[in-house]
């Protein structure tokens, strides 16, 4: 299988999108989420906690701080 690689940048974007899509679907019906859906929105929220963070750290702060 072919592996994609993207930024995690571009990577939380996508999160965000495709978590506002089923939030708008979600809204709409009133029956529980089926099994499948539930198995990948768990499959992206394990993907998001292995997906570096876009925030960055107190170190690579510092550096941009002036003295």
């Amino acid at each position: 299988m072919h592996q994609v690689r993207i930024s995690s940048k571009h990577c939380r974007a996508i999160c965000d999108e495709v978590a506002e899509r089923l939030r708008i679907y979600f809204d709409k019906t009133e029956t529980a989420p089926s099994q499948r859906i539930r198995m990948l929105v768990r499959e992206l929220e394990l993907m998001e906690v292995a997906a570096p963070s876009i925030i960055p750290s107190f170190e690579e702060v510092d550096e941009f701080t002036p003295a």
